[in-house]
């Protein structure tokens, strides 16, 4: 009998020494409540103890904790619809305000913080153009979402680590039309460009043309007065030459006339015997040939 109420009290011990401790890691925070209230807040990893049967330990997520928020459709200044992925990084920074607030239910926070993150995409968006999400003042943007972010969650007890944008995307509808406005566009600009390929090609077609024409008309004109000058200078040497030796200059003459006229297989000229074209045939003896003049 003795052995058995020892071992029932050795075994209550047992029992309420294991209801008496409860171990924090690294990873969370714990809330000691007593009959629902917060006794205490642990923050710091270890081993506790707490009152069997009256205290309860609530672990608290201490890491960063990632939410995803996609597919959030917002509006620019110019009322199009744009489809936004984005991500919060979150931590709870006040355990016990966490749990008065929202029960310490992440569930619950994540909802909060997803709503007051809408809210601020919408405001954010609303006082731009789309191509301002596409420039460098998206990081500007993205510091003003998590500011107005942290504003609610501070009241939460979470503190909001940062707040990025992922995708900024059109929406279907819109992104047609923007393709087609932008397709416009370029083709107007190439046919600008193209029509202004067709001018300067005109024009320099034009100053071709024109110089073609110039040069040759110099070279004509600059060949007509060479051909003049040597026409010129052939009838002086040809003065000349007869000056000297009329007799000679008539005979050569004779000659390039022969040799034009009956150089010619089947050549038939009727001319009298003793014409003067034939003065230099059948006689050994030319006539006198006229004296020179001085």
């Amino acid at each position: 009998m003795t052995k058995t109420i020892l071992g029932i009290a050795a075994a209550a011990i047992a029992v309420l020494l294991y209801l008496s401790y409860f171990i924090v890691d690294e990873k969370h925070k714990a809330l000691v409540l007593r009959f629902g209230d917060i006794n205490r807040v642990v923050e710091e990893p270890g081993l506790y103890f707490k009152l069997p049967f009256a205290d309860t330990v609530t672990l608290v997520e201490d890491r960063i904790i990632i939410w995803e928020n996609n597919d959030r459709p917002v509006q620019d200044i110019a009322s199009q619809v744009y489809i936004v992925d984005a991500i919060t990084l979150a931590r709870i920074k006040d355990a016990r305000k966490f749990r008065e607030t929202l029960g310490a239910d992440l569930l619950q926070a994540e909802a909060r913080v997803a709503a007051r993150l809408d809210a601020a995409l919408r405001q954010t968006y609303g006082r731009r153009s789309f191509d301002a999400a596409l420039s460098s003042d998206r990081a500007v943007m993205m510091r003003e979402i998590r500011d107005q972010v942290r504003t609610e969650a501070d009241s939460l007890g979470i503190e909001i680590v940062d707040v990025r944008v992922r995708r900024t995307d059109l929406s279907e509808n819109v992104l047609e039309q923007t393709y087609n406005r932008m397709k416009s566009e370029r083709n107007a600009l190439a046919q600008d460009i193209r029509s202004q390929g067709e001018a300067t090609k005109t024009r320099m077609n034009a100053e071709t043309d024109r110089t073609y024409t110039v040069k040759l008309a110099e070279a004509r004109k600059q060949a007509e007065i060479i051909r003049g000058q040597g026409d010129a200078e052939r009838n002086r040497v040809f003065a000349e030459a007869f000056q000297r030796d009329p007799e000679f200059f008539s005979f050569y003459r004779s000659m390039q006339a022969y040799a034009k006229s009956l150089g010619t297989d089947g050549t038939t000229m009727v001319l009298k015997p003793h014409s003067e074209y034939f003065k230099y045939f059948g006689s050994k003896t030319p006539a006198a040939a006229p004296q020179p003049q001085q």
